[in-house]
């Protein structure tokens, strides 16, 4: 057990080939690629994920388009394995609103073409990949989240410790105190999504955003609806530009119809908003009532809400993926294509090539060193053809709502 000797915590350690740190979309593709080289080249491979959510995705929020691509790759036969991929895209629309008023688009742009895409509940298809992840082999452990980096002597990513427990509003241990415990990698992936606290100190300290574009930011507001079945329609996807946002902010809605009479809408605004007297969450509220989107909504509940920090960027503010030790994959690098709205597809992908390139470092005998061959990777696959059409996404959107539609809508 640990003890507390001279103030100094001592704590209990485990040892992992791969730790990963977050158990969403990128985590567990990561881990579920090592298990399945580990199994197919008949070399053993350790590896961890850690979630800070009480379950796997606990901390995801549900009702996304998803793009089954990158999943194609990873596990083949997802339809038999029982995926929870079960409502197709039927109708994509695209509107305009006024206060009153919607302006549908006459022309789609490629972007906006969703035909073989899923309406899916992100939290369900975490857990099921997290199902997967552990059939193989890989060790999940919900409920710790990685409160802090350990490092090598040469300064290399050793690993992350998890949050001491039983922590005193003044900061002492207390009678229930449980210190957290180390987990120590030849190679760490941190996959917390945007934003991540971890992610943020590792790309100062390697300096991992020099000569990178600024990175952009987004708030997304998300809301799942049980509605009247009568104004129900399986498949439909509409996303919305303009009312209520003024056209100089940089935002937008979605309103997916999932199964079970579900409806998934949500609001995004960009963070580099110049009026200080908006408020993301007022404005989707106004939203709601606009007769386009409220025709959907009455007499139905709202069953569950959330909101998230969305990384915008795009290519152009990637930051460099590797460090000694480690590497960033999905949101906590910046992956989101966001003139399509999605990102699951990326993360997945990322934590594929991160995975890979784990591995072959591993069984190779290296350790804490830069895992090249991921980046090299990421160079060469369709994802970075993807987001490269979309780099100039977020500079369109400097100019107003309408230029930069269209100039998007072209590029497209």
């Amino acid at each position: 057990m640990a003890e507390e000797q001279n103030n100094q915590i001592v704590r209990d350690s485990m040892e992992y080939d791969v730790v990963v740190v977050g158990g969403g979309p990128a985590g567990l593709a990561a881990a579920i690629r090592l298990k399945q080289l580990s199994a197919e080249k008949g070399q053993d491979v350790s590896v961890c994920v850690l979630e800070k959510g009480s379950e796997i995705g606990a901390h995801i929020l549900s009702g996304a388009v998803m793009d089954p691509i990158a999943l194609n790759e990873l596990i083949p036969d997802w339809k038999e394995k029982g995926a929870p991929l079960n409502q197709p895209v039927t109708e994509d629309r695209v509107l305009f609103l006024t206060e009153k008023k919607a302006f549908k688009s006459p022309v789609l742009p490629d972007n906006f073409h969703n035909q073989g895409n899923y309406i899916i509940s992100l939290g369900n298809v975490a857990r099921w990949l997290g199902e997967q992840a552990e059939a193989l082999g890989v060790e999940i452990y919900p409920g710790f989240p990685a409160a802090d980096i350990l490092y090598n002597e040469d300064g290399s990513v050793k690993g992350v410790v998890t949050g001491d427990m039983g922590v005193g509003r003044d900061g002492k241990p207390t009678d229930n105190f449980q210190p957290g415990m180390e987990l120590h990698a030849k190679y760490t992936l941190f996959a917390e999504g945007s934003r991540g606290h971890l992610g943020k100190r590792l790309a100062e300290r390697f300096k991992l955003t020099e000569g990178r574009d600024p990175q952009s930011y987004g708030i997304g507001i998300k809301e799942l609806w049980e509605i009247d079945p009568a104004k129900h329609k399986p498949g439909l996807v509409i996303h919305t530009a303009g009312w209520p946002l003024q056209s100089d902010t940089y935002g937008g809605s979605f309103l997916y119809h999932l199964e079970n009479n579900q409806v998934a809408v949500g609001f995004v605004v960009g963070l580099d908003y110049s009026n200080p007297w908006l408020s993301p969450f007022e404005e989707f509220q106004r939203y709601k009532t606009h007769p386009a989107i409220r025709e959907f909504l009455e007499g139905g509940r709202r069953i569950s809400y959330g909101a998230r920090a969305i990384t915008a960027g795009g290519l152009l503010s990637l930051p460099k993926l590797t460090f000694p030790g480690g590497a960033l994959i999905g949101c906590d690098a910046g992956f989101l294509n966001a003139p399509r709205i999605k990102g699951s597809h990326a993360a997945i992908k990322t934590g594929m090539l991160a995975g890979e390139a784990a591995f072959e470092a591993v069984v190779a005998g290296r350790q804490h060193d830069e895992l090249t061959a991921y980046p090299e990777a990421f160079e060469a696959s369709w994802l970075y053809k993807e987001l490269k059409q979309a780099r100039n996404f977020k500079q369109w959107f400097k100019n107003v709502l309408y230029v930069g539609s269209l100039m998007n809508g072209i590029e497209y």
